[in-house]
């Protein structure tokens, strides 16, 4: 059995982490009353300016303290809901702080649970020895809404975490739409149901990268030189649904443990879930970093990719490809062969191992190891993006066993073929001890990556979804368990 070390440090889900988010009232449920925007609207308009002058400054004090600019926060609130009132375009100066303010509301992303993390190199280690290290973290909130939030830290020389502690206050990024690639956004909604003819016809003059007001110009265009049919009507909704669900969020600089990653678009409106970052080096020595999450819309969950440079912009995109279903999607952290590679769990109980010359497309597929073991019987699934070891691409397991018990394991493919198993744990590297048992959800230890380090594996995880932790383990003697 492999010895493993837990480091002592624990993150619990702290309620006092806010971010403020625009608050829009929904419409009445019976449909006879006007949309409640406007009366709400109507009503501050209606102070007296003595008293919205004292109702703005006491909103001012009772939250100031508790976020970054919070008046431009408030402006974009603003902004947002501007749209849907004409009186409320007419308002100026501290009319809009007050309209704004009055559509804002805090939302607080680890009410419920922290868990599911991953760790990734922030950059080379220092002369030191030291690892610079960012690790991502499952927040969720009221709703059981997921978000995805930072810390930054180091490993040492000699396998030591450092993890910062975060500052009080939390931010998301501005939402901004991007230039859409139009062969694989065609591709996407024909795969999604749409009509192949309509989609040709649609994009037929435009440019091989148009922006939204493109994509909404040549629907339009469409529409009114054509008779009004089914077709376009999807064809239409296709459009709305995936230009929403690929998406720029971009932060100002300040401090990592600062930004949150919340839902933005259709496709993961209820959730992201489980991001399993890697630090992908391409062939040419550029660095990006990828993660794969779980989106989830409040019926169906689809994997999707985020990609980064800096942490700084993140863009959303949506995958493509016949396997790009269901959940537990990791990319590996270099081509090979010149292909991308990643795992999945397309049947839900195993680990499958697609290949692909596009990061978004994903039409290959196959088998690689199915569970076997007696804590796995359920199903296996992985922990994040397979290392690069020596003795070839080390792959951390979660597996299922009676009573929806949750242990990790681990797998070794062959460094060359990674379709081919050439090691695994006979025993469970990681199960859950007392005092991890109990929580949102009991009898779990789940991880979405790690990495190695000064010869360890460092491996960050949740613990009954509820609080996380970190372990290490001797990399030789990891692999001299398995092989």
């Amino acid at each position: 059995m492999v010895t493993v070390s837990r480091t002592g440090h624990e993150f619990r889900p702290d309620p006092s982490r806010v971010v403020a988010q625009p608050f829009i009232p929904g419409v009445s449920m019976f449909g006879a009353a006007p949309h409640r925007t406007e009366g709400i609207v109507g009503r501050i308009l209606d102070l007296d300016p003595d008293d919205a002058k004292a109702l703005l400054e006491e909103t001012r004090l009772l939250f100031a303290d508790r976020h970054r600019r919070l008046e431009e926060v408030w402006l974009a609130s603003f902004q947002q809901v501007a749209g849907t009132s004409e009186a409320m375009a007419q308002a100026t100066g501290d009319l809009r702080l007050l309209l704004g303010a009055t559509f804002t509301h805090e939302y607080a992303i680890e009410a419920a649970a922290l868990c599911n993390p991953s760790m990734v190199p922030a950059a080379s280690p220092g002369d030191n020895g030291a690892l610079p290290v960012i690790l991502s973290l499952r927040a969720i909130g009221e709703g059981h809404i997921s978000s995805i939030e930072f810390r930054s830290g180091t490993v040492s020389a000699t396998g030591e975490v450092t993890i910062e502690p975060p500052t009080a206050y939390c931010r998301l990024g501005r939402r901004t739409s991007p230039e859409y690639d139009r062969d694989i956004f065609i591709a996407k909604l024909v795969e999604m149901g749409a009509d192949a003819a309509v989609c040709s016809s649609v994009f037929e003059r435009l440019p091989e990268t148009p922006d939204l007001g493109q994509l909404e110009e040549a629907i339009t265009r469409y529409e009114n030189g054509n008779a009004d049919s089914d077709a376009i009507h999807q064809t239409r909704h296709l459009i709305h649904w995936l230009a929403s669900s690929n998406y720029l969020l971009t932060f100002d600089d300040g401090p990592i443990c600062e930004r949150v990653i919340s839902p933005a678009g259709p496709a993961d409106s209820r959730g992201m879930e489980d991001a399993r970052m890697v630090r992908f080096v391409d062939d040419d020595g550029s660095v990006t970093y990828y993660a794969t999450y779980t989106a989830f819309d409040g019926q169906r969950v689809l994997p999707q990719l985020i990609e980064t440079d800096d942490f700084l912009e993140f863009r959303i995109a949506t995958l493509n490809g016949a396997y790009a279903q269901n959940k537990g999607m990791a990319v590996f952290p270099r081509r090979v062969e010149g292909q991308y590679l990643a795992l999945s769990r397309y049947d839900q109980e195993s680990l499958f191992l697609m290949r692909s010359d596009h990061r978004r497309f994903w039409h290959q597929a196959e088998p690689v190891y199915a569970p076997t073991r007696p804590w796995e019987v359920i199903q296996i699934g992985n922990c994040g993006s397979p290392l690069e070891t020596d003795a070839g691409w080390l792959v951390i397991t979660h597996g299922v066993a009676p009573m929806r018990r949750y242990v990790l394991g681990a797998i070794l493919l062959d460094a060359a073929d990674p379709s081919r198993v050439v090691g695994s744990l006979r025993r469970p590297l990681l199960e859950p001890d007392a005092d991890e048992r109990d929580g949102y959800v009991p009898n779990v230890v789940y991880s979405c990556g790690g990495l190695i380090h000064a010869g360890r594996l460092v491996l960050p995880y949740g613990a009954a979804d509820q609080k996380v932790r970190i372990m290490t383990a001797d990399l030789d003697e990891l692999l001299g368990e398995m092989t």
